[in-house]
């Protein structure tokens, strides 16, 4: 009887692997099957893998600004926060031993979090610089 017991655990424990390895190796039989046989690349019509029925313009290559850095560290500031002060705000009030302390420990976050925004003000980043272009004829 234990060994019955023990084959019946054997079973849920390969059924669950067998599961997990369907959910690691499904999406890449799926992309398999639902890719497109024929694009560009196919064709030799340009070096791009993306095909999105225009012909392409210029490389794609190009250079982008600093600017766009410092404004993807600010959203990730911003997204931390809210990532860690919603969850707080919720059971803030439910523990009420340790109410001065928890308010201690938001305020030094927001704190260490707001010196991203005095970083970027301090580097002009909210201030959008356009480029004058030149054009040639």
């Amino acid at each position: 009887m234990d060994n019955d017991l023990l084959s019946s655990d054997l079973i849920y424990i390969f059924a669950f692997c067998l599961g997990g390895l369907a959910f690691a190796l499904g999406p890449f039989v799926v992309v398999h099957l639902l890719a497109a046989r024929k694009t560009r690349q196919y064709a030799n019509k340009t070096e791009q893998f993306v095909e999105c029925g225009m012909d392409p313009i210029g490389d794609a290559w190009i250079r982008y600004s600093a600017v766009y850095y410092l404004y993807a560290l600010v959203f990730v500031a911003f997204a931390v926060d809210v990532l860690y002060l919603v969850p707080v705000a919720l059971v803030y009030n439910r523990v009420k031993e340790f109410v001065l302390r928890d308010l201690v420990e938001l305020l030094i976050f927001v704190g260490i979090l707001s010196l991203v925004i005095v970083y970027a003000w301090k580097k002009d980043i909210f201030e959008w610089k356009r480029r004058k272009t030149v054009f040639k004829n």
